[in-house]
């Protein structure tokens, strides 16, 4: 019995089992979403885990139409979103760096609008992303079933609907910790500084 027509179930089992593990294993986005919930409360912290998955998605729909190995096969192009990503995050460093004291309601509104883009931006500025998505996903997919394409946009449908539920797990323990210790929003945001910037360096040198 084939699971949406493409997928045999242990195989799509198996999928979102390895899938499940790898989301709950912390890596660049959980650090990400956890200091924007520390940075931003709850609140930021749900809206960059919806704004990296929404890259992790269009990585996804790259990976799936052969333009993401288009990017891998040229290195100066790779290097360059690599180089553009990692400025990005140190220029989030050091805002997180200089803000002072903790924002009010209507920034905080506008905070989450900012968090959406910021982590959709540092997702699809990481090419690393596409590479690992380029080497997962056809892993798990079968010609003989169907368009390879079509199996690339399922799986990666599912590792994000799986990935939104960790990381928005991961930004509200952040964003609650910072709630819960609001007054104390300058070392939060002193922390939040050396997580981005820490972020710039891997992407830049790994």
């Amino acid at each position: 019995m084939m699971v949406f027509g493409l997928f045999e179930p242990h195989v799509l089992l198996t999928f979102l089992g390895a899938g499940i593990v790898l989301n709950l294993t912390p890596g660049a986005d959980v650090a990400f979403t956890m200091a924007s919930g520390l940075k931003g409360g709850k609140r930021s912290g749900i809206a960059a885990a919806i704004g990296i998955t929404t890259g992790s998605l269009l990585h996804t729909v790259l990976a799936a139409f052969g333009l993401a190995a288009v990017l891998i096969s040229y290195p100066i192009a790779f290097d360059a979103i690599r180089y553009l990503g990692a400025a990005y995050l140190l220029y989030l460093a050091w805002q997180a760096w200089t803000q002072t004291g903790s924002q009010s309601k209507s920034e905080g509104a506008s905070s989450m609008r900012q968090a959406i883009a910021q982590g959709f931006l540092t997702n699809i500025l990481n090419p690393k992303v596409a590479l690992f998505i380029l080497a997962f996903l056809p892993q798990f997919t079968n010609p003989q079933n169907g368009p390879v394409w079509l199996q690339m946009l399922i799986l990666g449908g599912l590792f994000s609907s799986t990935g939104i539920i960790v990381t928005i797990a991961y930004g509200l323990l952040a964003g609650t910790l910072s709630d819960k210790l609001h007054s104390y929003q300058r070392p939060f945001n002193k922390i939040t500084a050396l997580i981005f910037g820490g972020l710039a360096a891997r992407l830049a040198w790994q």
